[in-house]
């Protein structure tokens, strides 16, 4: 084909679908690309995009890792949200009716630190300010928020006492209700409420009036004679009901549930007279003496005396050494020339040889021995626990050949000086005053033993102590002479009628110490009290003991209540 054919053809006129080219005017440059960009606009255009992704990245890290638990509680704020309403704890009343702890309003509400969001308010809980109750009521700790206003704790936590063995009744339970606020945590409005509910109220079989005079009381001898401190126990007989229970020295219920005087809190924990120790039940003391009257009890009950059987005290009983031939080993009554005593005079001169001879025996006459001195001690509730609602109660300890190669080893022998020791509440005994006024209450009352309960009206678990009334009535009326004219003796106030049994327990690797204890009974011809008092560690020759510290409390007792307590019945509520 001639080349010359296609001379003055547009190319382009050529292509099938050349009628769709726009209608440019190719001769007139119409359709022709303009110049390209420079690298210079490319890279400033690329540069813009660069920042622009940069600082979405620092954006969403800001968000997301630095601020995002923030934005996530403005999230959550934003919508609804729930305030806590506290329940009130229940208030705590004597048996007259008197408030030992109560509530009242907070001066100031509690605010959360994002939005001013009102999270809640909770009352204050307040004690009586009459001593002698601190161990018996304890104290609490209030709901806390952490830094962000958020609450950690919403309890009320119970330290000690009867508001803690008592915290599922005082404590209620928690309501709510529900908030709208917006992001920035402002309140919008309030919706559903569900209401708490409130603690119960726990009427104590506690007398104030008579447990501060206790208290009173043992602070008095405490100080003066110089012990460490004390505790005592007043018992109801027939039902088990505690009328006072008291531990010195104590600490200000007030200041540890304020916990803001730190200063006083501090001077507690380094006290040595151990204020947060609760004597009454978690303090263990050697009884010494005390322990004579059911030792008696068993003696009779056994068969081992009569009422009738007389011993001698001549001030010493010697008894062949076994372990020296030709040796005696020699144990002393507390004073000579007691004489020939029954059962009844040797509890009311409290002797210690009379003791020794019917707990181990000597020559003719039989003694009950260790195994059934503790097998007695254990039907009078001795070396256990007697359930009394109060926390750490301790158990004590009774002697025995099995606690003694636990102690000191097996190859540790029992011997009969360890069992006359044992008889007059010497070697390894320990007991707690709530124990000693639970087995002196049995001793009042016939034999039957009582949990010690704290709630008025209440009557303790009974548990019957195998023995005869008529042999305990020999036992009482041993501890009336005692109160009347012997050992106890500083008991004997007119216008009331007191049993009572003395004890003094030595101490210490050369027995520079004592602890002194009384407990006993009123009314004699009726019981219905039992009180168990102990003062704790003084110098052996201190001549101010239990006996005279309780005096001036009896007496008192006699110009208050001669026409109810005196006479064993509980005077009219307040």
């Amino acid at each position: 084909m001639n080349r010359d054919f296609f001379a003055g053809v547009d190319p382009e006129d050529a292509f099938l679908d050349s009628s769709n080219l726009p209608g440019f005017d190719t001769h007139a440059a119409e359709g022709k690309l303009i110049q390209a960009l420079s690298p210079k606009e490319v890279y400033s255009v690329g540069i813009i995009f660069i920042f622009i992704i940069l600082l979405f990245i620092y954006q969403l890290f800001t968000l997301q890792i630095l601020n995002g638990g923030k934005y996530l509680q403005l999230s959550e704020n934003n919508g609804l949200a729930k305030s806590i309403i506290f329940a009130e704890r229940g208030i705590i009343l004597d048996r007259t009716g008197i408030e030992l702890a109560w509530n009242e309003p907070a001066e100031e509400a509690l605010v959360d630190t994002i939005g001013n969001k009102l999270l809640g308010t909770y009352s204050l809980r307040k004690y009586t300010h009459i001593p002698g109750s601190a161990h018996l009521l304890g104290f609490v700790s209030y709901p806390e928020v952490d830094k962000s206003g958020n609450w950690w704790r919403t309890d009320f936590i119970p330290g000690g006492g009867v508001e803690y063995s008592f915290n599922t009744l005082l404590s209620g339970i928690n309501g709510n209700k529900l908030i709208e606020v917006d992001a920035l945590g402002e309140v919008l409005s309030s919706g559903s409420v569900l209401l708490p509910k409130n603690g119960g109220i726990l009427e104590l079989s506690i007398d104030e009036s008579i447990n501060t005079e206790l208290y009173k009381a043992i602070k008095d001898g405490v100080t003066k004679a110089g012990f460490k401190g004390g505790a005592g126990v007043l018992m109801d007989v027939t039902t088990g009901e505690v009328l006072a229970i008291t531990s010195y020295p104590e600490y200000d219920p007030n200041i540890l549930t304020d916990g803001s005087n730190r200063e006083s809190i501090v001077n507690y924990n380094n006290d040595s007279g151990k204020p947060f120790l609760n004597r009454a039940v978690q303090g263990t003391y050697t009884p010494g003496s005390i322990i004579k009257p059911f030792v008696g009890a068993a003696a009779l009950e056994e068969g081992i005396i009569t009422e009738h059987t007389k011993i001698l005290s001549t001030g010493v009983l010697k008894v062949p050494n076994k372990y020296n031939p030709g040796q005696f080993s020699t144990f002393r009554d507390w004073r000579t020339g007691l004489g020939w005593l029954d059962i009844r005079d040797a509890i009311k001169m409290s002797s210690s040889i009379f003791f020794y001879i019917i707990g181990g025996g000597h020559r003719e006459q039989e003694g009950l021995g260790i195994s059934k001195i503790s097998l007695w001690a254990d039907r009078f509730g001795l070396g256990k626990l007697t359930g009394i609602k109060l926390p750490g109660e301790k158990k004590g300890l009774v002697p025995t050949p099995e606690w003694k190669k636990e102690t000191f080893g097996n190859d540790s022998e029992w011997n009969l000086g360890n069992t006359y020791h044992s008889a007059i509440g010497q070697y390894g005994w320990l007991v707690t005053p709530i124990q000693a006024v639970q087995y002196i209450s049995s001793v009042a009352n016939g034999g039957t033993l009582h949990s010690p309960t704290l709630v008025k009206g209440k009557v303790g678990r009974q548990t019957t102590v195998p023995i005869n009334d008529e042999n305990l009535q020999i036992i009482r009326e041993g501890m009336r002479k005692g109160a009347h004219s012997g050992t106890a003796q500083a008991l004997n106030v007119a216008g009331i009628t007191i049993a009572a049994k003395t004890g003094t327990a030595q101490l210490g690797t050369r027995n520079q110490y004592m602890n002194s204890w009384v407990v006993g009974f009123w009314p004699y011809d009726n019981p219905k009290y039992a009180f168990a008092v102990v003062l704790e560690k003084a110098k052996a020759d201190t001549l101010q003991g239990a006996a005279p510290a309780m005096r001036p409390f009896f007496e008192w007792l006699v110009v208050n209540h001669a026409n109810d307590y005196v006479n064993g019945v509980y005077p009219t509520t307040k």
